[in-house]
This record gives structure tokens, sequence and C-alpha cells, in this order.
């Protein structure tokens, strides 16, 4: 099964890719690998919470942000190359937003890895770091970038 196919037995829509905040590229590709941009989660444009994870987001809350962040990825390469030209997501980067003292990032950045799981099955493993921060821009209490080996022509 596809992964647009796998998305729609989901029932999840790729959101619209946000316009960069600098002067950047929310993808580029080199060779049969694409990066994404560190993504925030936007939905319809709009932040869709501020603050630390362990203060005004419950760490629960984080998961589900992570999770938007990874669809926010997933719409980056998708803008780029296509969904289905995922062959593997290879690595994943979530830094979180962190109270003092909150040592719960991995559980956070679950919500990213559990998404590509449910879309890629085993092509959706990879490898990750989980960061804790003091600050993410715009206040966002999440941020996910991935790395993903593609097809090429």
């Amino acid at each position: 099964m596809s992964a647009s196919e796998r998305l729609r037995e989901l029932g999840i829509e790729l959101p619209s890719v946000s316009a960069p905040a600098g002067a950047y590229l929310p993808a580029v590709q080199s060779g049969s690998m694409v990066y994404t941009a560190g993504q925030v989660p936007f939905v319809d444009g709009k932040l869709a919470a501020v603050g630390k994870v362990g203060a005004e987001i419950d760490p629960l809350e984080g998961t589900k942000l992570a999770r938007i962040c990874a669809l926010n990825a997933l719409a980056a390469v998708h803008d780029l190359v296509g969904i289905d030209s995922i062959v593997r997501v290879v690595k994943v980067t979530g830094f979180v937003a962190s109270a003092p003292g909150f040592g719960g990032q991995p559980g956070v950045v679950d919500g990213a890895s559990a998404l590509f799981g449910e879309v890629f099955g085993d092509a959706g493993k990879h490898a990750r770091s989980a960061v804790g921060v003091a600050e993410l821009p715009i206040n966002s209490p999440v941020e996910v970038e991935i790395i993903c080996e593609v097809r090429t022509p």
C-alpha cells in the first residue's frame, strides 16, 4: 500500500506547507535524501499552542503537537518530491521547549515517531534524537525535522 493510500485509510490529510519564516526552504533534496527544515505545530497557518512542555503544556498535549509537526514535515517532503516517493524515514530530530526539571522529551517526540510508523510501517522506523531546549521560535512547544530516503528517477 502506498503512503498516500495509507494516509487516506487513516483519515489523514496532509496540510498545506507554511511559508518559511526566514531565508530557507521547507525541504531540500540531495541525491536520494530529503532534509526538512524544523516544523512547528502550525494548523491552518497558526501555532496550535505556545509555551513550555511541563509548564503551560501538558506532556500528552506535547505528544499531540509533535504529531502535528510530523504531519507538517511530511507535507514539506510531499510538496518537494511527493509522499509516495519516500522509501524510508531515516532520522527524526525533535526539540521540546521544556520547563525546568522536565525530562519527558522522548515521550513527547513519540508523537512524531508513532505517526511515521502508522503511515510507513517498518519503513517508518528511524533513528532519533529528542532534545530538551529552553526556547523555540515563536514560543512553540515542539519542533520536528526529518531526513527521508526517497526514490530517484
